[in-house]
């Protein structure tokens, strides 16, 4: 199935001159949504996984049905103040400014092997936040996996030395 003819782009949105895509077109289409979730699945499989962690809000969307298509738990990361338990939390830099990711403290037991999913990888900085929440709560990463890879922004590159997997790349 070409997933990439279910992601609709949207010119000049968050802002000017950035080409977003948009998979709500994708996740409508049940046959392509399953396909996808399939895919992802067959793909991390084999690195049984405890722990599937969800960047907020798309990575959610992913991240759920995977966990549970492989058997595993699902832990969401969020932004700053929207989680109710003790946190730890990391900023990082974005095109157009700071933010900040916090994830529940308990979340990732020390030794976990955890895979980290989101729907679209870009410029590689909001994962590469992820990746250090996990490892200081002593979780080993056992894999990143995205829908869309947007290869010119040179992502992957940031979030070496981890094993990056993506459906579509762009």
């Amino acid at each position: 199935m070409d997933l990439a003819s279910y992601i609709r782009n949207i010119p000049d949105f968050p802002r000017k001159g950035v080409q977003f895509k948009d998979i709500t077109t994708l996740l409508k289409n049940k046959e392509a949504f399953r396909y996808a979730m399939d895919s992802l699945a067959t793909l991390l499989e084999p690195k049984q996984a405890d722990i599937v962690v969800g960047i907020e809000a798309r990575g959610f969307i992913i991240g759920a049905p995977l966990a549970y298509l492989l058997g595993c738990g699902f832990v969401p990361v969020r932004k700053k103040g929207k989680l109710p338990a003790e946190t730890v939390s990391k900023s990082y830099q974005l095109e157009y400014g700071v933010s900040v990711l916090e994830v529940h403290k308990d979340a990732i037991e020390p030794g976990q092997k955890v895979l980290i999913v989101d729907d679209l990888l870009a410029t590689g900085g909001t994962t590469k936040a992820v990746c250090e929440l996990v490892e200081e709560l002593g979780g080993n990463i056992v894999g990143i996996g995205f829908v869309i890879e947007l290869e010119f922004l040179k992502g992957r590159e940031k979030l070496q030395p981890y094993q990056i997997y993506s459906l579509v790349k762009l």
